[in-house]
């Protein structure tokens, strides 16, 4: 457990190194999560109350938009230098690959919802009226993005399938993700009387079972 938990740290910080020498996140994601936000203003053309039922929508739409671009930078990195046939020959636990770049990926989006945010707030007037249910969500859900982003991320890798592709295999799948995660914020702004707290159970199940497939799969994925 404590090799695992060590490649875990080492594939990770690699990556966020990586990302903070770039400064993609801060030069071009956020800035393309923040048009989005403003061209569905501007494209729904509706008052700030329209505005407010249509926010919890387009933040998972934002978030996974710019996830897939996260995902496929982070790929790209690894397949264009060869760096993932390396790791798998250095003797790195397969788990600690697949849980340590999902685990960089997650932070990333992590940060990208903090922002978001803070735009729908701003600029669609939302409250928060539970908070606990905001943050909750948001976590399991940026983990389970991550988790089947990275997934496929390494079969596309493998396959040497172009990353124009990597939307049309993964959206379709994240497809509940994004219906749980957005009636749970219905709740946590107070956008629509529902349950927020059971459909938190269904995103943080779809986590957990997203991320114990991953691990499989990229054991599959190595070993053959």
């Amino acid at each position: 457990m404590r090799r695992i938990l060590t490649d875990i740290w080492l594939i990770a910080s690699k990556d966020l190194k990586i990302e903070m020498r770039s400064r993609v996140l801060i030069n071009q994601v956020a800035p393309f999560a923040l048009i989005i936000l403003v061209l569905f203003g501007i494209a729904l053309d509706a008052d700030q109350k329209s505005l407010k039922n249509f926010a919890p929508g387009l933040f998972w739409i934002s978030v996974l938009l710019c996830a897939l671009m996260a995902i496929a930078r982070s790929m790209t990195i690894e397949r264009d230098d060869g760096a993932l046939v390396g790791l798998n020959l250095s003797g790195v636990d397969p788990s600690g690959i697949f849980l340590g770049k999902a685990c960089a990926i997650a932070i990333q989006l992590l940060v990208l919802e903090v922002f978001l945010g803070v735009g729908i707030i701003l600029l669609y007037g939302s409250e928060v009226e539970d908070l606990w249910l905001l943050i909750s969500t948001g976590l399991f859900a940026c983990i389970a993005v991550s988790a089947l982003g990275t997934i496929f991320g390494f079969l596309a890798s493998g396959l040497g399938v172009r990353e124009t592709l990597l939307p049309i295999l993964l959206l379709p799948l994240l497809l509940p993700l994004l219906i749980g995660a957005s009636r749970a914020f219905d709740d946590a702004l107070g956008v629509a009387a529902v349950n927020g707290w059971n459909w938190f159970a269904f995103v943080a199940g779809l986590t957990v079972i997203l991320t114990g497939v991953g691990v499989a799969a990229n054991y599959f994925i190595v070993e053959n």
